[in-house]
């Protein structure tokens, strides 16, 4: 494990510089690529036309038919009819220019008679003795027929024959009157209906046939009946604009055809024929079509993803060493998921959905153990993506979200279940969390397809579930030591299981210098709080103050919280012994930590709690004694506080030491002790190699008087009578 750990510090050193960096994303995208390349090349089939398939073959991608889109538009556009309009101006026309020849034909039978109507007995007289001797001329027929042809149009004199002029003006006017209400009443019937241009000749037949039964003179109806004939013409035609429109809207209400991602285009030994062979070449399955598309595409994605996961570990408010070491976790695991996830994919089994058994949540539980619940939901996100791929059910370049779906959830139960189990005997139990919410997803996603399973699929179903969250959680609990001491994480569980007073070493505190445990848990009691309140780790602080005095064990009584009822032996003995004697205290609890492997930031508080401070007592008690000694013998060896937990631990150290020697401190005594402690710190440059602010340790400082104010709380004062009686009880 240490050779390992030797290489792992080599490879973090080697991160610490940008080309190595990138080239560890370069491997990361170069796996996935490999993984997922056989996922999207697109499948090419040597099939020749004519020839009879061996299997069924699906289409890898979802493509629109323009030639079936254009052949089902033609189609509906013929079935569309020629759009033919009824105009009804024309009935009007010819009712108006049938009734012009019948009132025409009264008008000059009018104009005829009114020189008789009008002349009285004296011209009468006068006009025999003026003609006398001439005989009166009368008006001939043609002459008549001339009259009235003066009153109509040429078309109209010349489209209706003499006979029927003959009978009109031959007529008198109240037979005219009812030829015309019969001639325009059966117009009317006639042409209110539509007249196309092949039944004009029916239509003419119809109207002649209903003013041929009418009660007019033979001559009259016969005239009316040509008249009738002449007035009948075509009142339908076809409307170019309106069929256009009709058709257009044919057109336009056609779906585009689209041939489906997985969609069968050929069954098995089904005859190639033409068509077929034409959608096969238009998805792109025959030998003759050259794609790169896809994986253009791929390497897109691909280089999405990664710029991703760099941005986030670029963005990490980390030490160098600790954001090299997240990132190395990080690419192991993912690389591991991702090969596991490519050898699942290559079971072949009845069941298309193999991808329910890999355990996502595996990979998620181990990130929020060893390193926060944000790169676990990355890590998850990031694998769920890639799994759409991988799991593509044999469809090249296709999406298996359903797969996608459930690993997300899947991972996340995982996530959630253990933001507040911080437990390693929790693990299990999440386990079989994930396989209930998986169970759930399944079911969820197959409900909303509406699809149907057999009891064998379903049992498929529960068991790829069940499988999926106990593996989750045995591999976890199964790697999970080894990448904390590979990589030297301390997880949260890991202090959990340090801070059990049940542990070997915190039993030899407890049993060999109980003052010490005693002050170790009064310690930690103070550096919790105030870590918590900066926002640095209160669990590390805590358990490091259970074992930050270890080395006090190799000799208890040297140490004045085990002095109970004896002599201090520090009386007895020079100022150097007893200052070798209680330094020797850091470096031998360091010595005792990494004698049982406990993790390097619990030895480092150990060894940097006390920093370089001067041992001012035995100090002071030396220079009395008129030895000649420097301050630099009588300081802790150091290093000073590496971090904010170690510094804090340090000053919750010497104040909780300092208050516990005073009696019945008050609120004031205790923050004048506390800033005094903390400005000593400062001054004697024990800070300097940690990150505190100036903010933060007042803060901390407001923290450590209000906690040590409520262990430190004024009691009840007895009266005298009962202090009595108590002594003489």
């Amino acid at each position: 494990m240490e050779k390992f750990q030797r290489q792992l510090a080599k490879i973090r050193n080697l991160l610490d510089i940008s080309f190595f960096r990138v080239a560890l994303f370069l491997i990361l995208g170069f796996v996935l690529y490999l993984v997922m390349y056989s996922n999207v090349k697109p499948e090419k089939l040597n099939l020749t036309l004519f020839s009879v398939a061996t299997e069924a073959i699906r289409s890898p991608v979802t493509v629109s038919d323009r030639e079936s889109t254009e052949r089902k538009r033609e189609a509906a556009e013929e079935q569309v009819a020629d759009v033919y309009v009824l105009k009804k101006e024309i009935n009007e026309n010819r009712v108006d220019l049938i009734t012009s020849i019948f009132d025409s034909s009264i008008a000059v039978k009018k104009e005829l008679e009114a020189p008789n109507n009008t002349e009285t007995e004296e011209g009468a007289a006068n006009k025999s003795t003026d003609d006398a001797g001439d005989p009166t001329q009368p008006v001939t027929t043609s002459e008549k027929i001339g009259m009235l042809k003066e009153h109509l149009t040429e078309d109209v004199a010349n489209d209706v024959s003499d006979a029927t002029f003959t009978a009109l003006i031959s007529a008198s006017t109240a037979d005219l009157s009812i030829a015309k209400d019969l001639t325009i009443t059966a117009i009317n019937n006639i042409m209110k209906n539509k007249i196309p241009a092949d039944e004009i000749e029916n239509a003419k037949k119809r109207v002649e046939d209903e003013l041929r039964y009418t009660n007019l003179e033979s001559n009259l109806k016969n005239a009316v009946i040509e008249l009738g004939r002449y007035a009948i013409m075509q009142n339908e035609f076809y409307d170019v604009e309106a069929t256009q429109e009709l058709r257009q809207q044919a057109r336009e209400s056609v779906e585009p055809v689209k041939i489906l991602q997985g969609q069968i285009i050929v069954e098995e030994n089904q005859l190639i024929n033409p068509e077929i062979y034409r959608q096969l070449e238009l998805v792109g399955l025959l030998d003759s079509e050259k794609s790169f598309l896809p994986f253009i595409g791929l390497g897109l994605f691909i280089i999405i993803l990664l710029a991703a996961l760099y941005y986030y570990f670029y963005e990490l408010k980390l030490k160098r060493e600790t954001r090299q070491n997240y990132l190395l976790l990080f690419s192991i695991i993912f690389i591991f998921s991702i090969v596991l996830l490519k050898g699942i994919s290559l079971i072949q089994l009845e069941y298309s959905e193999i991808g329910y058994v890999f355990p996502v949540a595996m990979g998620a539980m181990l990130l929020k153990i060893l390193i926060d619940e944000r790169l676990a939901i990355l890590w998850t996100v990031s694998i769920s993506l890639c799994a759409t791929i991988i799991f593509n059910e044999g469809v090249t370049s296709a999406l298996n979200f359903h797969v996608g779906i459930y690993l997300l959830c899947s991972g996340i139960a995982g996530i959630l279940f253990l933001s507040k189990q911080n437990q390693r005997s929790k693990i299990l139990q999440a386990g079989l969390f994930i396989s209930s919410i998986n169970l759930m997803v399944i079911f969820a996603l197959v409900f909303m397809q509406n699809a149907h399973y057999n009891a064998l699929e379903y049992t498929f179903y529960f068991v790829a579930a069940f499988i999926s969250g106990i593996a989750s959680a045995v591999l976890t609990i199964g790697l999970l030591p080894f990448f904390e001491a590979g990589f030297g994480i301390l997880s949260t569980m890991r202090l959990i299981e340090l801070s059990n007073p049940n542990h070997p070493l915190l039993r030899k505190i407890l049993t060999e210098a109980p003052g010490t445990y005693h002050h170790s848990v009064m310690v930690a009691n103070l550096s919790e709080s105030a870590c918590e309140a900066i926002g640095a780790n209160g669990l590390l602080a805590r358990v490091g103050c259970y074992y930050h005095d270890i080395g006090k064990t190799n000799r208890p009584q040297f140490f004045i919280e085990n002095q109970m009822n004896i002599e201090n032996p520090h009386d007895r003995l020079p100022p150097q012994t007893s200052k070798n004697i209680i330094i020797a205290h850091a470096t031998d609890g360091a010595e005792i930590l990494r004698k049982y492997k406990l993790p390097k930031e619990i030895v480092d508080i150990a060894e940097q709690h006390h920093g370089t401070t001067l041992l001012k007592f035995f100090y002071h008690k030396a220079k009395e004694n008129g030895l000649e000694v420097e301050e630099k013998d009588y300081r802790y060896p150091g290093p000073k506080a590496q971090t904010k937990e170690t510094a804090i631990i340090g000053i919750a150290d010497s104040v909780e030491a300092a208050v516990r020697s005073m009696a019945s401190p008050n609120p004031e005594q205790i923050e004048g002790l506390v800033r005094n402690i903390i400005a000593d710190r400062l001054q004697d440059g024990q800070l300097n190699e940690c990150d505190l602010t100036l903010k933060e340790l007042e803060i901390v400082a407001n923290t450590l008087c209000e906690t040590l104010k409520g262990i430190f709380h004024s009691r009840i004062e007895y009266p005298e009578m009962t202090k009595q009686k108590v002594k003489q009880a």
